[in-house]
């Protein structure tokens, strides 16, 4: 075998360990490299649909909650009106017996407007005696007191109500102030 070493082809020529560039493995380096980008971009674009989704899905709620809040703040009227003809029965005298039946009718109608308010996640904010809160109170007026602590509730003149946490309506309140002596 009279060869040459210059005959050898060039595949023999690199060294040991390395393998030579053909067009078949620098294509499927840029497949690989295309892919990796394709990857990554369907991984980004998964990400924002799922914030998407997430955020239509609090907006969502958030109209609701919003839609659900006007219509039961349209029942807080009624269940005031309520509350302040329970309150004149008390101070009517009553001898023939007539305004009773009147007073258990207005009863039997407060109890299921305020348990279905109750069931729907409208609660009354507890006020009187309590700390004043600009997030909850909204104060009318200041009565000069040595009872009460300055900036508590001596009186409330309209209940407020939460929804699911939320404020509906603001309770009235008269707070609590020293006098200046």
């Amino acid at each position: 075998m009279n060869s040459n070493i210059n005959d050898l082809p060039a595949a023999m020529e690199a060294p040991q360990g390395e393998i030579p560039e053909t067009p078949a493995q620098s294509e499927l380096d840029a497949a690989k490299a295309e892919a990796a980008q394709w990857h990554d971009r369907f991984l980004r674009k998964a990400a924002e649909f799922e914030n998407f989704r997430k955020r239509s899905d609090r907006e969502r709620m958030e109209s609701s909650i919003l839609v659900k809040s006007s219509i039961l703040l349209e029942f807080l009227p009624i269940v005031d009106a309520c509350e302040r003809a329970l309150k004149s029965f008390e101070e009517e005298d009553d001898k023939s017996g007539r305004l009773q039946k009147y007073r258990q009718g207005v009863e039997l109608l407060y109890k299921q407007l305020v348990d279905t308010l109750n069931r729907l996640g409208v609660v009354p904010i507890e006020a009187k005696g309590k700390p004043f809160d600009p997030h909850l109170h909204e104060a009318l007026s200041n009565l000069e007191t040595q009872e009460y602590e300055e900036n508590m509730v001596v009186e409330e003149l309209r209940r407020g109500y939460l929804f699911n946490g939320r404020l509906l309506r603001p309770a009235q309140v008269v707070i609590a102030s020293r006098s200046k002596q």
